[in-house]
């Protein structure tokens, strides 16, 4: 039988089948030991062929015997084993990234982290700005000011309210017949925006922690959820830190579109936009045509600094 996973819970995998039946499904050994570095050697969104496995002549248990080709996925480093990698999900047809600017506050370095794995694997980004019905004048400029870097860079930027309402017709519409995912930090409000997307879901919801500011994890494991409109929504766990994985410095300016459509324009056709003289970059950083927070967050990539996933600021030190 071949189906789609729905769930992942580490040992288990619910797995739904073309014709709507639901199975819960166990892995087969031999994919443990092929060499596969990701902590979850099965993802969210995979496509997968299992056998039913009969115990006193029922069917009780699914096992997992082949993962199809995946056309792309969103993959980070574990958080606990910095060697390994972790597949949050696959077969994605765009990311939705949900960015708060106070509880809790999105960082850039965080924003360009999961946007340079995006572009890697040509993954279509909406960045959402939820909670803009609770900021100050203030707050709300530092969300224009984000807004118009990465506008000006070709990602959409919408601004948001889950629990008004605001723009969620917008949402909707773009998530029509596509399989979408939902990601950013703990507390940022995507299951409340799913909720308000589709209240029959009814997926629960925290308060964010006034100790640290930040969100308490309400998502356990990823998710896909069949909508009422003909769309497909993957939610997440709550990522506080994401750490880029299998890069070589030489392409990790290509996933900045910026700095890639100045390419050409570098004296020298290997430049990673560093030290090396008559960089076109360099030269549009200095021309503040090039925002300051994403040369930074391309520094910190090349540089490995992965401490560097929660500290950050909009604004040249």
């Amino acid at each position: 039988m071949t189906g789609i996973v729905y769930k992942s819970t580490g040992s288990w995998y619910t797995v739904k089948t073309d014709f709507g039946a639901t199975y819960q499904c166990r892995i087969k050994g031999k994919f443990r030991i092929q060499g596969i570095k990701s902590t979850n050697p099965i993802a969210v969104g995979d496509r997968v062929d299992f056998d039913l496995d009969t115990t006193n002549n029922e069917e009780t248990v699914g096992i997992v015997t082949h993962i199809h080709d995946r056309k792309n996925y969103i993959v980070r480093k574990s958080v606990n084993l910095s060697k390994q990698t972790h597949i949050i999900a696959s077969n994605i047809d765009q990311v939705f990234l949900l960015i708060t600017i106070d509880n809790p506050p999105t960082f850039t370095s965080f924003i360009d982290r999961f946007l340079v794995t995006a572009e890697a694997y040509s993954i279509k980004t909406i960045l959402l700005f939820n909670k803009i019905d609770s900021y100050q004048e203030e707050t709300l400029n530092e969300v224009r000011y984000l807004a118009h870097i990465y506008r000006q860079i070709g990602y959409e930027c919408i601004g948001i309210s889950a629990a008004t309402g605001k723009n969620i017709d917008k949402v909707k519409a773009l998530m029509q017949d596509k399989v979408s995912m939902f990601a950013g930090h703990s507390g940022v409000g995507k299951s409340t925006l799913i909720n308000s997307i589709e209240p029959e879901l009814d997926l629960k919801t925290k308060a964010i922690s006034n100790q640290h500011m930040q969100g308490q994890h309400t998502t356990t494991f990823a998710e896909m959820f069949d909508l009422s409109f003909g769309a497909k929504i993957i939610d997440t766990p709550g990522i506080k830190g994401f750490g880029v994985v299998d890069m070589d410095k030489a392409e990790v300016g290509d996933y900045f579109p910026e700095f890639f459509k100045l390419k050409q324009e570098c004296k020298f056709h290997n430049c990673i936009h560093v030290d090396e003289p008559k960089c076109a970059v360099k030269e549009a950083l200095d021309r503040d045509e090039i925002a300051y927070s994403r040369y930074r967050s391309y520094i910190q990539i090349l540089e490995g600094e992965d401490e560097h996933y929660r500290t950050d600021s909009w604004d040249k030190e």
